[in-house]
C-alpha cells in the first residue's frame, strides 16, 4: 500500500516539469490524480497515460487558472469523477523577465493573475471539497525569493506572495484540518527552463552558487517532497517553505 493510497490530488500545470513529476509520484504511491493543463493537452494526455499503464488513476482536465469560472468547473469535474479531494499542488505558473524600463502593466497581470490570484482562488476552491478530515496543498514556489536575481521584479514578487499566502493560510486553514506548505526549489532542468534559456545561462550558475547543494534538480527530485507533504508521514507540518535546492519551471 502506498502513502497515498486512496487519496485524490489535483496537480495544476501538470502536463511537463516539476508538475508532471508530481502527479507521476502521487500516482505512484496510490494516489488518484487531476493532471491539469491550460495549452498543452498532448503533454497531460501523456502523463496520464504513463500513469495508466502502471496501474494508477488519471484524468487530463483543462483549465485556466487565471479563469476563476474554469478553476470551479475543474473540481466538480474531479468530484464526478473521483468523489472526493484530499490534495492541491499549486503548481502552475508562468514568468517572464525583463528590466523595469521595459515592464508593462500586461506583463504584471499575466504573471499575478496565474502564479497568485489562481492559486489563491483554487485553494478556496479546494477547501470546499476537503472533507472533514481536512487536505493538504502545496504550494511551488522558488529559491528566488532568496536569490532575488536583477530582471525578475514580477516573477519574483509572486513567489514572495505565495510564501506569504502560504504562512498565512496555515494558520487560518489550521483549524479546518488543512495544512498549507511550499516548496521552493533553485534551478530545476524542464521543458520551460530549457526553452527560456536558463539551463547554462548566467542565472542558472549563480543559483548554483548560492544554493547548498548546487547543481540543478530534474523533477523526480522534486516529486518525492511533495510525496511527504501530501501523507500522513507530514501531519504536523505546515506552514513552512521547503527550500530545495536542487525554481522557475
Amino acid at each position: 500500500m502506498g502513502k497515498l493510497t486512496g487519496k485524490v490530488a489535483i496537480v495544476t500545470g501538470a502536463s511537463k516539469g516539476i508538475g508532471a513529476g508530481i502527479a507521476k509520484g502521487f500516482a505512484a504511491e496510490g494516489a488518484a490524480v487531476v493532471v491539469n493543463y491550460c495549452a498543452t493537452r498532448e503533454g497531460a494526455e501523456r502523463v496520464v497515460k504513463e500513469i495508466e499503464e502502471k496501474g494508477g488513476r488519471a484524468l487530463a482536465i483543462r483549465a485556466d487558472l487565471a479563469k476563476p469560472e474554469e478553476i470551479r468547473q475543474m473540481f466538480a469535474e474531479t468530484k464526478q469523477a473521483f468523489g472526493r479531494l484530499d490534495i492541491l499542488v499549486n503548481n502552475a505558473g508562468v514568468f517572464q523577465f525583463a528590466p523595469l524600463e521595459n515592464i508593462t502593466v500586461e506583463q504584471f497581470h499575466y504573471q499575478f493573475d496565474v502564479n497568485v490570484l489562481g492559486a489563491l482562488l483554487a485553494t478556496q476552491e479546494a477547501v470546499r471539497y476537503f472533507g472533514d478530515e481536512g487536505g493538504s496543498v502545496i504550494n511551488i514556489g522558488s529559491a528566488i525569493t532568496v536569490l532575488n536575481p536583477a530582471q525578475t521584479v514580477i516573477y519574483t514578487a509572486t513567489k514572495g506572495a505565495m510564501d506569504s499566502m502560504t504562512r498565512t493560510l496555515a494558520k487560518e486553514l489550521g483549524p479546518k484540518k488543512i495544512r498549507v506548505n511550499s516548496i521552493n526549489p533553485g534551478t530545476v532542468k524542464t521543458e520551460g527552463t530549457i526553452e527560456h534559456g536558463i539551463m547554462g545561462s548566467d542565472m542558472q550558475k549563480n543559483y548554483e552558487l548560492n544554493t547548498p547543494l548546487g547543481g540543478y534538480a530534474e523533477p523526480e527530485h522534486i516529486a518525492p517532497i511533495a510525496v511527504f507533504l501530501a501523507s500522513a508521514d507530514s501531519s504536523w507540518l505546515t506552514g513552512e517553505l521547503m527550500i530545495a535546492s536542487g525554481g522557475l519551471r
